[in-house]
């Protein structure tokens, strides 16, 4: 559908917004809003939740299903001037100003009375302007982007309270506000609804995903087949012609030493065993003396100790070094393929087997290694049987992995779409005004 533009436009004195209709007006927002309770942060969280007592939003509650009672944090703390003020009121909006800079709610009924912290700033609109049109307004992109382009701190991003309130808005007249903001509301959430439907598709696909491989590595290809106890509770019924072995009958651990130029290696969660440099280099700790360094070579198998219980788990795609945290295993014989034994254990792993066989130093960190992975039992098909296997998984995950990438790509054409709407109306460039009046 495509929308009229205004009849006149007029310079808006602001760089970014460009021309406006002719008969809108723009102001900075502490103009909008309510002089005796201006804009401001709110207090530091003061302790624990307990539970009870006063709720205080934080910006993570600024989300549309985050905005209630059960999500906010409460404190008993007697809250003294000037604290007081930032108390919430139902209609004023609550504007994230650290961590998901620019997120912008109505305050809802049910916290009335409510405080905020200092990552969160209380905005009371008043003087004669909607409150749904400046969430609106506060949510286009290039209001969002004017006022992130100014944010300020090295390690999380802030607002400063200065420049939200002089960020300067569009203004249309109030009837026009009362149109613009429930056609943004209707339409925005059909979108939104549309984008859930395509994420609730991804994971189901994900889900698949996982069952195939499942079904595959366990019962293999053949649904006529036979099925015997396996006495192993993670792994079930297998095939009545697959071996059962342990690890130690099937793997040896590598110590070999790196070489001079080796990079670094590392086994991801999604099961990709590579250069780090191939996927990002932020997030390590780099060790100033190399000391314990392993080499791993390309087609190892792969298990990262720390993390194997969340699938870090694979085959190395590099040749490179690793840190002593890794297990290397290689086949002590013909017929095992590192790429099936790969799937095996990161289906282990995913049914949080090694959570339970293996001691933890902290909550969800056991530390997998090779003393631990001798002893697991695991299927062994006949090796002509493992490749199928293989062949069978790619095909099956390929094209799940496809009708993912097309599904992500109409959500992120879908957030294009919802995007350009409120930008469009929010600075004047459409006129919804005839199409939201036969609408309504």
């Amino acid at each position: 559908m495509t929308f009229p533009r205004y009849e006149s436009y007029k310079d808006s004195g602001v760089e970014w917004l460009g021309q406006v209709p002719a008969h809108w007006s723009v102001a900075p927002l502490q103009k909008l809003t309510d002089p005796d309770r201006p804009i401001m942060y709110g207090i530091v969280l003061p302790g624990p939740d307990v539970g009870e007592g006063i709720p205080i939003l934080k910006g993570g509650n600024v989300k549309p299903s985050r905005m209630n009672l059960e999500s906010a944090a409460r404190t008993t703390l007697e809250i003294e001037a000037p604290y007081a003020r930032a108390r919430l009121r139902e209609g004023d909006l609550v504007y994230s100003i650290r961590g998901s800079i620019g997120d912008c709610e109505p305050v809802p009924a049910q916290l009335e009375g409510a405080n905020i912290t200092q990552d969160v700033a209380r905005v009371a609109i008043a003087n004669g302007v909607q409150s749904r049109w400046a969430r609106w307004a506060l949510l286009a992109p290039e209001v969002r982007d004017d006022l992130a382009s100014g944010s300020l701190g090295a390690a999380v991003r802030g607002i400063n309270i200065f420049d939200l309130k002089r960020a300067r808005l569009p203004v249309p007249p109030v009837p026009e506000q009362i149109v613009i903001a429930a056609f943004l509301d209707r339409e925005t959430g059909k979108i939104d609804a549309l984008v859930a439907e395509q994420q609730r598709l991804i994971e189901l696909l994900k889900e698949k995903r996982q069952a195939v491989i499942s079904h595959a590595v366990t019962k293999g290809l053949n649904p006529c087949v036979p099925l015997k106890e396996s006495g192993v509770e993670w792994l079930g019924a297998v095939p009545a012609g697959w071996r059962l072995e342990r690890g130690k009958f099937l793997y040896s651990k590598l110590e070999l030493e790196p070489e001079a130029g080796d990079g670094v290696v590392t086994s991801f969660r999604d099961g990709q065993v590579t250069l780090r440099e191939n996927r990002r280099t932020d997030g390590f700790t780099l060790a100033i003396l190399e000391v314990g360094y392993q080499r791993v070579r390309k087609g190892d198998l792969v298990i990262h100790g720390m993390d194997a219980f969340a699938g870090a788990i694979g085959v190395s795609e590099s040749t490179g070094k690793c840190t002593p945290e890794y297990s290397v295993l290689e086949p002590v014989r013909p017929g095992l393929d590192n790429n099936y034994f790969a799937l095996v254990l990161r289906l282990m792993a995913l049914r949080d087997y090694i959570l339970v066989i293996c001691p933890s130093v902290r909550e969800r960190a056991p530390r997998f290694r090779y003393e631990s992975f001798k002893d697991v039992v695991l299927p062994v098909p006949p090796h002509e049987e493992q490749r199928a296997i293989l062949e069978r998984v790619a095909s099956e995950v390929a094209r799940l992995d496809e009708l993912a990438v097309e599904a992500k790509r109409a959500i992120d054409l879908l957030h294009e779409r919802r995007t350009a709407l409120v930008s469009a109306l929010v600075t004047g460039q459409i006129d919804v005004r005839e199409v939201a009046g036969r609408a309504a």
